[in-house]
């Protein structure tokens, strides 16, 4: 495919991103898009867990964007680097997941990455494909390559030796191979959050040492959950699943607060703090309401990674039920044949989705985010004998009606 480098489309491709290194006019990202081929954009994603979320989609956006641009996506399946996990922000070791949990999690991930990117045009690699095949005197002279000095400059490895909190020794390797995928690979340039700028840095720094051109790291920010004071991330709760129905994400998206708002609006719809000042100064002349532009972001989020049909579905379902208490537009769900009543409650919210652990469920309850006909259950122990016609309500605006 023929590329035509513009101007625009640099601009285009740095819009939303955090930190872009180098930025030196000879050798950074806008001198690169001037070479005759298509770069070699390449982002690495280890199947820890099966499902993506809202949080993913910051960086796959912006990998669209370049394969639109007509460059080469390389989508890497870290199904070697999995059996460690990935060691940022991590307070202690990760338990290695099993062979068959990486096989059913990385199809899993490449069935929702197919929701962003164009997956036919995405060159699927796996970096047990050169790491699983190293020599012992090939790991010597890659582990010779950086000093433990350097290694442990890592914040998180740092804070765990403060604390005298065990760092694994295989721990260490991680930002070597992370690194080493981008010598195997070739890459031009390395997508990630912000969380990972050092390993990013070891590809540059280990394409350098092994006589290749090094690439340009490119970082995004980390999306905030829906309580807004951590990353989101599945195992605090928090997410927007991008398997989730369009109308559950809406949802989900107008409970977030106005000031978490602003942030959604910069790092998934990529507005200037320009229009955001336009946005904040219309609520503060009372000219736009908060309520209105948070239906405004949710709908454009939702056509963005769900489809513009859905959006419109979405929004009149979520205006029927919340602000005409409507009723009759909650979700319809067949009595669970699978069930014996009585039901305890934790099973319910699993059985419709709502959470995917006992722990979540039990947060949920606790915190008074679920009823019945319009009665709070505040007791994770309650057993509940579900019958035709029973209106079920869990968080702010997920509505489901027995059949």
């Amino acid at each position: 495919m023929h590329i035509i480098h513009r101007h625009t489309d640099y601009e285009a491709l740095i819009q939303g991103t955090v930190e872009i290194i180098p930025t030196d006019q000879k050798d950074g990202l806008q001198a690169r898009l001037q070479a005759d081929r298509p770069l070699i954009i390449k982002f690495g994603a280890d199947p820890t867990a099966p499902d993506l979320h809202l949080g993913h989609a910051v960086v796959l956006s912006k990998l669209r964007q370049f394969q639109d641009a007509g460059h080469t996506v390389v989508f890497l399946i870290g199904d070697f680097t999995a059996r460690i996990g990935d060691p940022s922000g991590k307070s202690k070791t990760r338990p290695p997941l099993s062979p068959t949990e990486i096989t059913e999690n990385s199809a899993t991930y490449l069935a929702q990455v197919g929701k962003i990117l164009d997956i036919k045009q995405c060159v699927i690699r796996y970096n047990s494909e050169w790491l699983g095949s190293l020599s012992s005197s090939e790991w010597v002279q890659l582990c010779g390559q950086v000093t433990v000095a350097r290694i442990i400059e890592r914040e998180d490895f740092a804070q765990r030796l403060a604390q005298h909190t065990p760092i694994g020794f295989h721990e260490l390797l991680y930002p070597l191979m992370q690194g080493y995928d981008s010598v195997a690979l070739h890459a031009d340039v390395e997508l990630g959050g912000t969380d990972q700028t050092f390993n990013l840095l070891m590809g540059r720094f280990l394409q350098e040492q092994y006589g290749q051109r090094p690439q340009i790291v490119m970082t995004l920010p980390l999306l905030e959950g829906l309580n807004g004071h951590h990353k989101m991330s599945k195992s605090l709760g928090n997410i927007i699943g991008l398997t989730e129905p369009a109308h559950q994400a809406f949802g989900k998206l107008m409970s977030i607060s106005d000031d978490l708002m602003w942030h959604y609006y910069t790092v998934l719809l990529w507005k200037s703090r320009e229009e955001i000042n336009i946005f904040q100064q219309a609520i503060t002349d009372r000219t736009m309401h908060p309520m209105e532009l948070k239906k405004q972001m949710a709908h454009a989020i939702i056509a963005k990674f769900w489809g513009t049909g859905k959006a419109e579905a979405a929004q009149h379902t979520f205006e029927q039920l919340f602000q005409k208490h409507d009723y009759s537009h909650a979700q319809i769900i067949p009595l669970p044949a699978t069930m014996h009543n009585p039901v305890w409650i934790v099973d319910l919210l699993k059985y419709l989705a709502i959470v995917t652990t006992s722990s979540e469920a039990r947060r949920l309850i606790e915190g008074g985010g679920v009823s019945i006909d319009e009665v709070k259950i505040t007791d994770p122990t309650t057993k509940i004998t579900l019958q035709s016609g029973m209106l079920i309500k869990a968080g702010k605006h997920s509505f489901y009606r027995i059949a």
